[in-house]
């Protein structure tokens, strides 16, 4: 590594960021967590997952636009009383506090291109806990390149190979598929977690998604 790689890491590793997961362990299970990151339902659940279905599911990025009619989509919360029932239950859950993005909605494309290059090296989930927690905990543009590089430092993706990664052909055409998957499961919004042929949407779905593994397991 070069003087110059060096000074870019010192730049943009994160003092009191958003820690990475201890391990970035896939299992699959048969179990799938299709998410974005212009969602906040995706960081709250994403917050809870593992603990809440008890197995490591397969995590998919996905454009929230390539699932469905937008028209048909939920309306992500933009007003004062969804905002706050959201603070709400980010207390309650004893996580960082909300912090909303001061650019709302923002362009999570990068990101997305980010997390499917993350995936293909093994370090899927903790990129994307990274960066929710940028976006909502940290309030930060995850439209922007340097926000998106913080959440790569945070679990040690260099920030060049990604820069290069999320250009590249294959790691676009990843992201399509992922969407064609997506929408051959039946998922028509984000985030949602696919059980069998079972589909089970937002946060609030993962309780019931968790009931289906443990049913499919007894």
């Amino acid at each position: 590594m070069d003087e110059r790689d060096d000074d870019v890491l010192r730049v943009i590793r994160p003092q009191d960021g958003p820690a990475a997961t201890p391990a970035d362990v896939e299992f699959g299970d048969g179990v799938r967590f299709y998410y974005d990151f212009a969602t906040p339902d995706s960081y709250l659940a994403i917050e809870r997952l593992v603990h809440t279905l008890g197995v490591v599911p397969e995590l998919i990025p996905v454009r929230r636009r390539d699932l469905a009619d937008p028209a048909a989509l939920r309306p992500a919360p933009g007003d004062v009383a969804a905002r706050s029932a959201m603070s709400d239950v980010v207390a309650g859950r004893h996580l960082q506090p909300l912090r909303w993005p001061a650019a709302w909605p923002f362009d999570d494309e990068l990101a997305l291109r980010a997390a499917t290059y993350a995936r293909g090296i093994g370090k899927v989930a903790a990129f994307s806990l990274a960066a929710l927690r940028q976006a909502y905990a940290g309030g930060a543009d995850l439209g922007a390149e340097q926000t998106v590089l913080l959440a790569a430092a945070a679990c040690e993706i260099h920030p060049r190979a990604l820069l290069v990664g999320v250009g590249t052909r294959n790691v676009a055409a990843a992201l399509d598929r992922a969407g064609e998957t997506a929408r051959a499961d039946g998922v028509r919004d984000l985030p949602s977690v696919v059980v069998g042929d079972a589909v089970f949407v937002g946060d609030a779905g993962l309780d019931a998604a968790a009931a289906a593994i443990d049913a499919s397991v007894a």
